[in-house]
């Protein structure tokens, strides 16, 4: 199956702390740029490409409410879960299954945004 989604920026107030949040929850660096005068994280990807990013851009404000995403974390969700709380976030949901579709903790990252973590295991 080929996603649908092709790109997201998620809101961040505080860049730096941002970027450390997300490289200890996905355990891979986000590198920082800044890109047409706007501060950003690049999101890897499993495959060490890139599909998301992290921004500070005026009038786009983190938030619990709306869209949530999904990041991948197969295979170490309770390290990832584990890093949420070490590094400023909230866990809203601990993992648990969603099913045939593999396990998910809900949490607030160090911003405030609602994201899922997403793994085929619970380990």
């Amino acid at each position: 199956m080929k996603p649908n989604v092709v790109w997201y920026d998620i809101p961040a107030l505080d860049l730096d702390r941002a970027i450390q949040f997300y490289s200890a929850v996905l355990a891979s660096p986000v590198r920082k740029e800044l890109v047409s005068g706007i501060p950003t994280g690049w999101l890897p990807t499993e495959d060490g490409g890139v599909m998301g990013c992290l921004c500070v851009v005026p009038g786009f404000k983190p938030s619990a409410d709306g869209v949530m995403i999904y990041l991948a974390v197969n295979g170490r969700l309770q390290n990832a879960v584990s890093a949420v709380r070490a590094n400023g976030g909230t866990v809203q949901s601990e993992p648990h299954a969603i099913g045939e579709h593999g396990f998910r903790a809900e949490v607030l990252d160090s911003e405030g945004n609602c994201i899922a973590l997403h793994s085929q295991t619970d380990e």
